[in-house]
């Protein structure tokens, strides 16, 4: 029995770093922090898009934007358009009670999950309420849709807006809100 009781006291009086248990626990401590390390390196790259700093500009622009939606609203506007897949040409044709009609618009198709996939292109009238112009990349999948005049920015302007899917050769509506 002396022998059973030597084991027990050699291993009570080694050093902890001869310990199996102490490199244990500090393996599992180094572990979280390089985890953690690497997890705050993917975090600081890859910032999120959809978070806004200036809380009051925006509220302010959205104050705008409605203001727009009821302007769109009151003249009748809307719109329908079709995206030609193989070539990436927009056809627009405008309807509504404008005193003129304008010379150019801008098409907005946002990604609702990404900002590097957000378009806009700009619209030339061709003939009385029809407008084209060239996507350079091929679209497809949701997106937030805005049409409006660059050169109304702002209260006096108008803006119709919807969500769609992209895809395939159809037409799209869109309407005053």
């Amino acid at each position: 029995m002396t022998t059973g009781t030597s084991m027990i006291d050699d291993a009570a009086s080694s050093p902890w770093y001869k310990q199996i248990w102490a490199w244990v626990v500090i393996a599992i401590l180094a572990f979280a922090v390089f985890i953690g390390v690497g997890l705050l390196l993917v975090a600081t790259m890859n910032p999120d898009s959809l978070v806004r700093d200036d809380y009051y500009s925006e509220g302010k622009a959205i104050n705008m934007t409605l203001d727009r939606d009821h302007n769109a609203r009151d003249l009748g506007m809307a719109a329908t358009f079709s995206i030609d897949e193989v070539t990436g040409d927009i056809s627009l044709q405008l309807d509504g009670q404008l005193s003129a009609l304008p010379r150019n618009l801008t098409l907005d198709l946002i990604s609702p999950t990404h900002a590097s996939r957000d378009r806009s292109v700009r619209l030339q009238q061709i003939s009385g309420n029809t407008y084209t112009g060239q996507l350079e990349n091929r679209i497809e999948g949701r997106r937030y849709i805005e049409l409006n005049d660059p050169d109304k920015p702002g209260e006096d302007g108008w803006r119709l807006t919807g969500e769609l899917q992209l895809g395939g050769s159809q037409r799209y509506q869109l309407g005053a809100h």
